[in-house]
């Protein structure tokens, strides 16, 4: 994986990376193996513009390796998914973006 170092954090339902003093973030709700993808949260003072796609993409590593299925319900996640095809494979059977 990358050098990010994501945090699951089960209680509140978000997958969470340190961005200088400030939490970028990715919510989700977990249900039937299936993980919905809700919200994308980016603080206003990351300057680094590759790094939405870099934490995307570890997260949907982090999610590989949980076996999970995706349901990408946030814009941005559908819009990753869309460009980046190696991550089709974790959207359930019969989802099309």
């Amino acid at each position: 994986m990358g050098n990010l170092t994501i945090n699951d954090n089960v209680f509140l339902r978000q997958f969470e990376v340190e961005v200088g003093e400030d939490l970028a973030k990715i919510e989700y709700a977990l249900q039937d193996r299936k993980i919905f993808l809700t919200k994308l949260i980016i603080p206003i003072s990351n300057t680094d513009q590759n790094f939405e796609e870099t934490f995307i993409k570890e997260v949907f590593e982090l999610i590989r390796e949980k076996n999970i299925r995706i349901m990408p319900t946030s814009p941005e996640i559908r819009k990753f998914i869309k460009k980046h095809k190696e991550f089709k494979d974790l959207l359930p059977i019969g989802v099309r973006l």
